[in-house]
């Protein structure tokens, strides 16, 4: 046992000189370990700030089911879209006017042909024959661009502008996306 004595006797500054770095060596762990549970502290409140929840648990399912009702609105208005998008088909989209002089003897365009069609180019024609004694209007169906009763010129020009024109709203969708 005398010789432990002697030992620690002898070495009594290189032990304690040991000691104290090794405490020091712990210090400092514990300043790294003390700033890495601040910061995740600091996240953690940051993922609970503004709720109510106090487990991650029952946070994360709060927001699926969030989630969900927010893809359920969604997947609703799809569906809604979709069915406006179908009713709109069958709505005036093109619009073609053709002015003229029905009659040799008038002045001024003042007799015309209105061609009014869906997007499947069905629709109206409508003429009105301006004549200084009387003005006539009468309306012919069109189904695909074409129609069953005989059509003047006029209707014929009224239905191809109206199939290349469309509605200003749409058309001016296209030159924004181009």
């Amino acid at each position: 046992m005398e010789t432990v004595t002697d030992v620690l006797d002898l070495y009594t500054n290189e032990i304690m000189m040991g000691l104290i770095l090794f405490s020091l060596f712990l210090f400092l762990l514990f300043l790294v370990q003390e700033y890495r549970v601040s910061y995740i502290k600091k996240k953690y409140n940051k993922i609970f700030e503004g709720s109510e929840e106090k487990s991650i648990e029952k946070m994360l399912f709060k927001h699926l089911d969030e989630v969900n009702n927010v893809k359920k609105q969604v997947e609703y208005m799809e569906n809604y879209t979709s069915k406006i998008e179908q009713k709109l088909k069958n709505t005036i989209q093109k619009i073609g006017m053709i002015r003229y002089n029905a009659f040799d003897d008038m002045g001024s365009d003042l007799s015309f042909s209105l061609a009014l069609l869906d997007d499947n180019d069905t629709g109206i024609v409508i003429s009105s024959l301006y004549s200084r004694n009387e003005s006539i209007t009468y309306g012919k169906p069109v189904i695909n661009g074409e129609s069953d009763y005989k059509l003047s010129i006029e209707e014929i020009q009224a239905i191809d502008r109206a199939k290349r024109n469309t509605l200003y709203m749409e058309d001016k969708m296209r030159k924004t996306t181009r």
